[in-house]
C-alpha cells in the first residue's frame, strides 16, 4: 500500500521526544504560511479538524491532515516530512526544539497514483 504522507528518521526521532514530552500527537498541513512547506505538530483538540481536512495517514502514531483545498492541489505527491533548524510555525509543537518539520515531496508514479486512486474510490463507496 502507498503511503499520502512519511517521516523521514529525524522527524520520527522528533516526534518521539514530543510524545514523551505532551502525550498525543496530531499534525496538520500549514496552508497559509511558510509557502505551505509546513507541517505543523499540535496537541489533540488544539485545532479542530472538519469536513474540509482529509486525513492523510499516521507518522510516528499521530495522524497527519490537510486541508481539502490544498489536498486536491498535492494529492499527485506523498509528503515527506522532516526536520529542519530553526523554528517551527508559532503553533507548532517543536519550536523550542529549535527545530522545525518542513514538508517536502515526490510525485507518486503512476502505477502509485492509480493504487491510490482505486483505494479513495473504495473509501468513499
Amino acid at each position: 500500500m502507498v503511503c499520502k504522507v512519511i517521516a523521514t528518521q529525524a522527524a520520527l526521532d522528533l516526534i518521539a521526544l514530543l510524545q514523551k514530552k505532551h502525550g498525543a500527537l496530531m499534525f496538520h498541513q500549514s496552508g497559509g504560511c511558510c509557502d505551505n512547506s509546513a507541517a505543523n505538530c499540535y496537541l489533540p483538540g488544539d485545532l479542530t479538524i472538519g469536513a474540509n481536512d482529509v486525513y492523510l495517514g499516521d507518522i510516528g502514531g499521530a495522524p497527519f491532515y490537510i486541508s481539502k483545498s490544498q489536498y486536491e492541489y498535492w494529492k499527485h505527491t506523498q509528503l515527506i516530512i522532516d526536520v529542519i533548524d530553526g523554528h517551527g510555525g508559532t503553533f507548532s509543537l517543536e519550536g523550542p526544539e529549535g527545530k522545525a518539520f518542513h514538508t517536502r515531496s515526490r510525485v507518486f508514479t503512476p502505477l502509485e497514483w492509480a493504487e491510490i486512486q482505486a483505494a479513495d474510490a473504495l473509501a468513499s463507496s
